[in-house]
């Protein structure tokens, strides 16, 4: 990508991107914008229910990318990606604790708790307000301010799920 002019709103990369998406049979999981090093990447996470492929994400890229200079919301460089959030996939926004409800998670802390911990694995209940509500495996319900969360992840076993050839 070129130098852009403007500033950087990722809200006007998603609503330049939303319909595009939907046009190709995707939906935008998010939309970030980040300096790693020297470099600055604005990536946006596609997904539709079948899961997302290579040729997705190739043709969400070229899809949005004239459009994206026209729009001109970046006053620099940077480097556009296009992926899947994939299996293991961050939760940020409200829709994303709904769409998740019932699912097990992992959650990462700022800080450790009272216990001590500062990851655990749970099951997601909600988002209310600005706690996120859970499940712990014997099923008692807590919740946590999200702001001393990290992270929350979608949480997905491997070893449990590890299919063995014979």
């Amino acid at each position: 990508m070129s130098k852009q002019k403007g500033g950087i709103t990722v809200g006007a990369v998603w609503k330049l991107a939303q319909p595009i998406a939907q046009e190709l049979g995707l939906t935008i999981w998010d939309v970030r914008f980040v300096k790693e090093g020297t470099l600055k990447y604005l990536r946006i996470f596609i997904d539709k229910p079948q899961g997302v492929n290579i040729e997705d994400c190739e043709r969400m890229s070229r899809a949005v990318d004239s459009p994206l200079d026209e729009l001109d919301p970046i006053d620099q460089s940077y480097i556009l990606e296009v992926s899947s959030p994939g299996i293991e996939r961050e939760l940020s926004r409200p829709d994303h604790f709904e769409l998740m409800r019932g699912k097990e998670v992992l959650v990462k802390l700022f800080r450790p708790d009272e216990s001590g911990q500062r990851d655990f694995v749970a099951e997601l209940v909600g988002l209310e307000g600005s706690n996120i509500l859970f499940k712990d495996l014997d099923g008692t319900a807590f919740e946590i301010p999200k702001k001393e969360a990290s992270s929350v992840r979608l949480y997905e076993n491997f070893e449990e799920n590890n299919i063995t050839k014979e």
